[in-house]
């Protein structure tokens, strides 16, 4: 019987998407047996999957985030700048330009919200994770 830690590795493994062969290689455990934890250990597998998956998504929500950001106060400085200018001025046309090409990257970057219905019995719930997600967003 194989210890704890040898299973724990093994979900930790699986959930990152490793073959049996590569595990059974790394932990010195016969592929048949591999086979039997999958199917033991499937929940806290695919718990760990979704778990690696959400703190992924969280990354790249924060990556887009920023680079709204970023485009958005290029836009704003833009903009400022034309209408400080003179518009038969010639660099007033590349300036034009950037705008339209930051205007077109912004909207590349837009997401249309998507807003679920919470039961009554989960009001309490998606309060408690709005105000975390709030406090990780001023954190940030």
């Amino acid at each position: 019987m194989k210890n704890n830690k040898t299973k724990q590795t093994f979900i930790e493994l699986r959930a990152a998407g490793y073959s049996f062969d590569h595990i059974a290689k790394q932990l010195g455990v016969a592929k048949s047996t591999l086979i039997d934890w999958s199917k033991e250990f499937q929940h806290e597998i695919a718990n760990l999957k979704a778990i690696e998956m959400e703190s992924l998504q969280e990354q790249y929500y924060v990556v887009k985030r920023a680079r709204i950001e970023i485009i958005g106060d290029q836009t704003k400085k833009l903009k400022e700048e034309l209408i400080k200018r003179d518009l038969g001025d010639i660099p007033t046309e590349k300036l034009y330009d950037l705008l339209l090409k930051y205007m077109q990257w912004l909207k590349q970057e837009e997401v249309e919200p998507v807003f679920q219905r919470q039961k009554e019995d989960d009001v309490e719930d998606m309060i408690k994770n709005t105000l975390t997600t709030v406090e990780r967003w001023k954190a940030n």
